[in-house]
C-alpha cells in the first residue's frame, strides 16, 4: 500500500472521529442547532469519504512493438445466421457453467455486502474473459474479431448474476478498447496485464452523474497543457471504481470533441468514493472524481476520432443488452417451475390462462431482445454500419427488460418481494440496462 493510500485512509478516519464526537455533543442540543449540524454533517461525511484512488500496479510495456495489433473481422456472408460455431458454443457453455455454479450461490451476498467476492473475480479472469477482444499476436484467445463472441459469453455470465457478470466483465471492456484503438505503445503497456492469471480491475468510465445524461455532451473536459493534458470532472457508477487499477474515461477534449482518455488510477488528483444503486450492487459501483489530473499526450486512445468515440458508445450500449438477455433468462428459468408448483384453490397456478400469457409473453420478449442483440452483434463483426440496430437492440432491452423483470415479481406475488427469491434482485438489476453508459464494451 502507498504512503499516499495510508495518509488518505489516516485522514479519512480522523475526519470521521472528529465528526462523531461533534454530532454527540450536548451543546449542539443547548444551542438549538441540531437541524443545521445534521445537514452539516451529512454533506461532511460524503465529503471525508471521497478518498484517493488506490495505487495500482505500475504498468510498463514489457516488449517494443513495431505497429499496432489488431484483429480481422470475421469474413462477409450473405446469409443470416447467427447459430455458434463449435468454438463459441465451448466459450459460451463453459462461462454458463461458471455462471450457474459460482455466480448464482454467491449473488445474494454479493448483492447485500455490495461487492463481489474476490475469488470468484480472479476465477472470471481464468476463464479468459479479458483475452477475446485482444489480438491473437498479443496472447488472446480468439482469432478473430467478434463481438457476437463477447455477447453470448456475457449474456451466459450474467445467466449466473448479472451484477457479478458486471463487475467480471469491465476489465474485458477495456481490454477490448485497447485491442481495437490503442497504438503499439498503449497495447505492448497495458495489454500484458490483460492476458496473464492477476487481471487488473478496470473499467470504461463515460456515465457521469446527472439527469438525461448524453455521452454526446459530456461534463468531464480536458485540455492540452505543457505536452499532455489536464483533465477535470466527474464519473458515475463505475464497477469496482474503488479497487480500479485502470480506466479509459470518456472526455470533452477542448476544440475536437467527445475523446477517450487512459488513467491510472494511482494518477494523483483522481479520487473514489462508494455509490452504491438500486441494481447491479454487486458490481461496486463508485463515483470518480478527476481534479486537475494531469496526463501524458500517450493517455489519448484513438487520436480523439470522432468514429471512434461513436462506436465505443454504441459497442457499451451493446454490452447491456447482452446481460440484459442473460438476467432476463434467469427470470424466465425461475418463473416457469415456479407457476408449475405453485398451488393455490387446489390447481397449479400455471393452469390460469393469465399465468400462462404473462409467461409466454417473458419468452416472446426475451426472444425479440436475444435477436435484435445478436443481429447487432454480426452486423459489428461484418464491418456493416450497425448504429441503428444497437439503437433497436437497446430500446428492446431497456423496456421489456424492466417489462420482464417486472412481470416475474408479479408471477410471485408475495413471493416476488421478498429477498427469500433472487426476482426481485434480477428486476432491480434489469432496470439498469436503460440507465447505464460505458463500464461494458463487446
Amino acid at each position: 500500500m502507498s504512503s499516499q493510500q495510508n495518509l488518505a485512509e489516516r485522514s479519512m478516519a480522523m475526519g470521521l472521529r472528529a465528526l462523531g464526537r461533534l454530532a454527540s455533543s450536548d451543546l449542539v442540543d443547548r444551542l438549538g442547532l441540531r437541524q443545521p449540524t445534521e445537514r452539516f454533517l451529512h454533506g461532511a461525511s460524503k465529503t471525508t469519504m471521497r478518498t484517493a484512488a488506490r495505487a495500482g500496479r505500475t504498468f510498463a510495456a514489457a516488449q517494443k512493438l513495431s505497429r499496432p495489433a489488431r484483429q480481422p473481422r470475421a469474413k462477409r456472408t450473405d446469409l443470416f445466421d447467427l447459430t455458434p460455431t463449435d468454438e463459441q458454443q465451448m466459450l459460451r457453455e463453459s462461462v454458463r457453467d461458471f455462471g450457474l455454479e459460482k455466480l448464482r450461490p454467491a449473488a445474494e451476498e454479493a448483492d447485500a455486502r455490495s461487492a463481489s467476492p474476490t475469488e470468484l473475480l480472479a476465477q472470471s479472469g481464468e476463464l479468459g474473459l479479458t483475452m477475446v477482444g485482444v489480438p491473437e499476436e498479443l496472447g488472446g484467445a480468439v482469432e478473430e474479431r467478434s463481438a457476437v463472441t463477447s455477447v453470448l459469453l456475457s449474456e451466459a455470465l450474467a445467466l449466473g448474476d448479472m451484477g457479478i457478470a458486471v463487475a467480471c466483465l469491465a476489465p474485458a471492456g477495456v481490454s477490448t478498447a485497447l485491442g481495437l484503438w490503442g497504438d503499439a505503445d498503449q497495447q505492448a503497456t497495458y495489454l500484458p496485464a490483460f492476458v496473464g492469471e492477476d487481471v487488473p480491475a478496470a473499467a470504461l468510465a463515460m456515465l457521469e452523474p446527472r439527469a438525461l445524461f448524453d455521452p454526446f455532451d459530456l461534463h468531464t473536459h480536458a485540455r492540452e497543457s505543457g505536452g499532455g493534458y489536464v483533465l477535470n470532472g466527474v464519473k458515475s457508477l463505475l464497477p469496482r471504481a474503488l479497487d480500479g487499477e485502470l480506466f479509459i474515461v470518456a472526455a470533452e477534449l477542448e476544440g475536437h470533441g467527445p475523446a477517450l482518455f487512459i488513467v491510472e488510477s494511482g494518477t494523483s488528483g483522481v479520487s473514489v468514493e462508494p455509490e452504491p444503486g438500486m441494481g447491479i450492487r454487486a458490481a461496486a459501483t463508485g463515483r470518480l472524481t478527476f481534479e486537475d489530473v494531469k496526463l501524458p499526450a500517450s493517455a489519448l486512445l484513438g487520436e480523439a476520432s470522432p468514429d471512434v468515440y461513436r462506436d465505443c458508445v454504441q459497442l457499451g450500449r451493446l454490452g447491456w443488452c447482452a446481460v440484459a438477455v442473460g438476467a432476463g433468462q434467469a427470470v424466465l428459468d425461475y418463473v416457469i417451475p415456479y407457476v408449475k408448483d405453485r398451488i393455490a384453490f387446489g390447481e397449479p397456478i400455471s393452469n390460469r390462462q393469465a399465468v400462462a400469457f404473462a409467461v409466454a409473453n417473458i419468452a416472446i420478449e426475451l426472444e425479440g431482445m436475444r435477436l435484435a442483440t445478436y443481429r447487432a452483434a454480426s452486423r459489428v463483426d461484418q464491418g456493416l454500419p450497425f448504429s441503428r440496430d444497437v439503437a433497436l437492440a437497446r430500446r428492446l432491452c431497456s423496456e421489456r427488460g424492466i417489462a420482464i423483470g417486472s412481470d416475474g415479481v408479479q408471477l410471485l406475488g408475495g413471493h416476488g418481494y421478498v429477498k427469500e427469491h433472487p426476482v426481485e434482485r434480477w428486476y432491480r438489476d434489469l432496470r439498469a440496462a436503460g440507465v447505464m453508459e460505458g463500464a461494458l464494451l463487446v
